[in-house]
């Protein structure tokens, strides 16, 4: 796995307790421990385990897994030969990652089938534990798991590819076909970028469904547990050109949790053209996302460009209902990273729909100043205005894609264009005066006539704005819009434009924060 999804957020999440009197504790002190299983277990379990104190978890391990660096985590291996359900030739394989360096939790893993959970159990011989540095306990003890990953021939027929995994905290990703790893999504957020400090609640069970032959889709079930709340997540993994997941989550409160964030996302922007200001890289852009992207409940379409800001940026966009939100990474050419290494143009969007009526809240998108590529400083989830309170269930249910590309659809109407780049720089001619540049393509501003010229529509919340010109640009077949942005000393102003025609929007309303 990447080095920074490694790192990112999860030196809070501790080794996982038993949980007393759970399908697991039951399990283990049966003779037989498979015990009936169906979708209403986990759900019973979590509003069980509402009620009572929250267990911190204990961050014990033996020499030499406690103090694992990242080098000698990345030797341990699991033996592909081994995974589960490789021998009966099913679709899907299982391969649970190794207990170390940061990932300390012991994350329980069961296998359905037939309708009964049945423990799958640790063995030592299965992971390649010789190359650790140090002296391994001989006979090693029960060290257990700390996630798994799941392989599909996704891009050939004849290979298993990793496809998605669920490894540290409620932290997972996945894949589409012909991407690498990129951006991660979480279980659940609480107080992200909030004064008193985030919390990461932790998935503390996982219960997979053995996959059907010949159908390519798997279940997989999750407890999630943390001091403030429990949770009951159903996930349905289908892997392809975008690999899809159909998410049915179920939280149960402990306390009054006004700064919960549903559907969390989770990625890394350095920097790009458009936010290029004190880079000194040879690459172009270095990203995992570059963009919010927003369907609003009252239809508008949303872009607003990712940045590195110097300080630490929140930014709260109300609606109600919301159709969807994601991060997105649209640059897809290897000339705008020219990377050979990372290769940031394969790495995927994440596209939230919600799945019913989420009511009232706003999609939040938070900016954290970094200087390196392996720190996640980007996060965006959804808040419902009122908070969540103990004794209540609360459910939400979304289809999250890890994609190529996401489009605003609309029933028998073309899709906005979209703004697929733009860069800003100082106008040398007057000081303090911002050229921005911006380029939007294909949806409705490829139906205009010829001849017809759309109108720029552009905003500043302070300052000024001067010189806005359009015009069609030939070498993307698509539209070019510019305009100076003039601060007049201010130190933060909001920006938005989009093209239009009488018969309404045209593009999609891009959307940026400037700041000197």
């Amino acid at each position: 796995m990447h080095r920074r999804a490694l790192i990112a957020g999860l030196a809070m999440a501790g080794l996982m307790p038993r949980i007393p009197g759970t399908l697991y504790e039951r399990a283990e002190a049966a003779d037989d421990p498979a015990r009936p299983f169906d979708d209403t277990t986990v759900r019973s379990m979590a509003r069980e385990l509402a009620a009572k104190p929250y267990a911190a978890p204990d961050e014990r391990l033996p020499a030499p897994f406690a103090d694992l660096s990242y080098d000698a985590y990345r030797t341990i291996r699991f033996n592909a030969g081994r995974a589960a359900w490789r021998a009966e030739g099913l679709p899907f394989q299982m391969q649970p990652f190794h207990r170390g360096f940061l990932f300390k939790a012991k994350v329980a893993l069961f296998e359905v089938a037939n309708g009964r959970a049945t423990p799958i159990p640790y063995d030592p011989t299965a992971f390649t534990l010789s190359e650790l540095g140090g002296p391994v306990p001989s006979p090693v003890p029960d060290l257990g798991f700390a996630g798994f990953r799941l392989t599909n021939p996704m891009n050939r027929a004849d290979h298993f590819d990793e496809v998605a995994a669920f490894v540290g905290a409620s932290y997972f990703r996945a894949i589409g076909k012909g991407h690498v790893y990129g951006l991660s999504a979480r279980g659940l957020a609480i107080a992200t970028a909030e004064r008193s400090g985030e919390e990461f609640p932790l998935f503390r069970a996982f219960w997979l469904e053995r996959p059907r032959a010949g159908v390519n889709s798997t279940v997989v079930h999750a407890l999630l547990d943390s001091p403030s709340t429990t949770g009951a997540f159903r996930f349905t993994i289908r892997p392809g050109e975008e690999t899809v997941f159909d998410v049915e989550s179920r939280l149960y409160p402990r306390v009054e949790m006004p700064t919960v964030g549903v559907a969390p996302l989770t990625s890394m922007f350095l920097h790009s053209a458009l936010d290029y200001q004190g880079a000194d890289d040879f690459r172009p852009s270095v990203h995992d996302s570059d963009g919010l992207m927003l369907s609003t409940g009252r239809g508008e379409a949303l872009w607003r460009p990712l940045a590195n800001p110097r300080e630490l940026q929140v930014s709260v966009f109300g609606d109600v209902n919301p159709r969807a939100f994601g991060l997105m990474q649209r640059a897809r050419a290897f000339r705008d990273y020219l990377d050979l290494e990372a290769r940031y143009e394969r790495r995927p969007g994440a596209w939230v729909e919600p799945i019913g009526d989420w009511g009232e809240g706003a999609v939040h998108l938070v900016e954290i100043p970094t200087r390196e590529e392996i720190h996640d400083n980007i996060a965006a989830f959804w808040r419902p205005k009122a908070p969540l309170r103990p004794g209540q269930e609360y459910s939400y249910v979304y289809r999250l894609h890890w994609t190529s590309g996401a489009a605003f659809g609309a029933p028998n109407r073309p899709a906005p264009a979209q703004f697929s780049g733009g860069r800003q720089g100082a106008k040398p001619s007057v000081q303090g005066t911002r050229l921005f540049v911006l380029e939007a393509a294909g949806g409705r501003l490829a139906g205009l006539p010829e001849g017809a010229m759309p109108v720029l529509d552009v905003t500043a919340s302070a300052g000024r704005i001067e010189n806005a010109v359009v015009q069609r640009n030939p070498e993307t077949e698509g539209w070019r819009l510019s305009f100076e942005l003039v601060p007049g000393g201010e130190k933060l102003v909001e920006l938005r434009a989009l093209l239009k025609n009488d018969s309404g929007p045209l593009t999609e309303t891009w959307l940026f924060r400037w700041t000197p």
